[in-house]
């Protein structure tokens, strides 16, 4: 019997792609149907519960699954869940469907039918207010999670789903992109049974390395799981990120003690909240622990450095199996000469080099000199090059946290 954790939920994995002969006769009936089209988001959201990634969801969230997932992080079935996964369309297509219709769900970028649905609810929203719980804010003009929720169709249409596709990320990230029975089998094949998530989005720095190299002082592995879905403009597309953390690997691990894995998903940038997405959907994948750094999947200024660590500790008791590894402002101290932390440094600011993805990526994109020990050379050679081949470039905002104020 395995000692990972069990999948969330408490079953066993819920995949919901389509193959072989089911797989022809639901895509043939599909290509008959009304067409709902969906963003990147729901693109990604679909594929994750495809893949099982998103068990014990059989499909797009109902109406009192949204209010509880909102409001009280619980589904209507009692199982904890902490942001929304929903699917939405116009007023106007809305008014023409109804409750037991199948329709064709389609990705609006590609073009691809994804999938398809069988429509049990179709339900309003009010949208400020999910933002107001999820992100903590409702500003339109700087935050991208928000933007993203109020850009939504008027409708949300509730119902199960069937998968078709994993769209492109297969064929594009081969080798790297995992599936979660895939890194359990992984897990399982080396003996481990603790396993730490680290999840990217950024290249890995200093501070990511250091936070990897704790976790497996403490258990038998580290998951290096980054996002390879749709990010906002000025992040590091995914190829790249991948090139230089197998680079890193290749130089600065010991061989067997991490995997490099890729998933799906579209960053929300919810902090706290979407750190609890990330520890829900390891346990999936067979983790047992999620490293939560400073300012986890936050954007701008909306979040305390530390409100990840927090939330966890807010939630209701064994409402998840997988664990925070909660890591204190990680550094380079010229006093220690290492790495450190606020927990392990006695030393001042003035001894600190402090790193962030969001720093480095404003380095690198005005061409400014990266000071050393705050990335690897071989990773900066990456990104370098990287950022000389950019036609145009994105201005990087920094916030206080970015700088080092606390």
């Amino acid at each position: 019997m395995s000692g990972l954790v069990s999948p969330h939920g408490g079953g066993e994995l819920k995949p919901l792609l389509l193959s072989g002969e089911a797989l022809k006769q639901e895509y043939e009936k599909a290509q008959t149907l009304e067409k709902v089209m969906m963003s990147s988001r729901e693109t990604g959201d679909l594929i994750m519960m495809g893949i099982g990634a998103f068990t014990p969801l059989d499909g797009f969230m109902n109406k009192a699954d949204w209010k509880g997932v909102v409001d009280e992080f619980l589904m209507s079935n009692g199982i904890f869940w902490p942001i929304p996964i929903t699917l939405s369309t116009s007023k106007e297509q809305a008014a023409n469907l109804k409750e037991g219709q199948e329709v064709a769900l389609v990705d609006t970028e590609t073009g691809e039918l994804m999938g398809s649905m069988t429509i049990t609810e179709k339900y309003e929203i009010d949208k400020v207010h999910e933002c107001k719980q999820v992100f903590r804010t409702d500003d339109m003009e700087g935050h991208p999670g928000v933007q993203k929720v109020m850009a939504q169709g008027d409708v949300n249409l509730a119902g199960t789903v069937k998968v078709f596709s994993e769209s492109y990320f297969p064929e594009m990230f081969a080798g790297v992109y995992m599936r979660p029975a895939e890194t359990r089998k992984a897990f399982e094949e080396r003996g481990w049974s603790t396993v730490a998530a680290l999840q990217l989005r950024n290249p890995m720095h200093r501070s990511h390395e250091y936070l990897a190299k704790i976790a497996i002082e403490i258990t038998d592995g580290v998951l290096i799981h980054q996002l390879v879905g749709k990010l906002k403009p000025g992040d590091i597309p995914a190829e790249v990120r991948v090139k230089a953390i197998d680079k890193l690997v290749e130089h600065y691990f010991v061989p067997g003690t991490v995997i490099q894995a890729g998933y799906p998903m579209e960053m929300r940038y919810a902090g706290p909240r979407e750190a609890l997405l990330h520890a829900t959907f390891r346990q999936n994948y067979g983790c047992s622990h999620l490293l939560v750094g400073r300012d986890h999947a936050g954007v701008g200024e909306y979040y305390g450095p530390f409100d990840a660590h927090h939330i966890f500790d807010e939630i209701p008791k064994g409402a998840l199996e997988t664990k925070p590894l909660k890591i204190d402002w990680t550094f380079y101290c010229t006093k220690c000469d290492g790495m450190a932390s606020m927990r392990t440094c006695p030393h001042g600011k003035e001894d600190r080099l402090l790193l962030s993805g969001t720093k480095l990526r404003s380095m690198l994109s005005k061409g400014d000199e990266v000071p050393d020990h705050f990335s690897r050379p071989e990773v900066l050679e990456i990104l370098r090059e990287y950022y000389a081949g950019l036609e145009e470039k994105v201005e990087i905002k920094l916030h206080k946290y970015a700088e080092g104020e606390k």
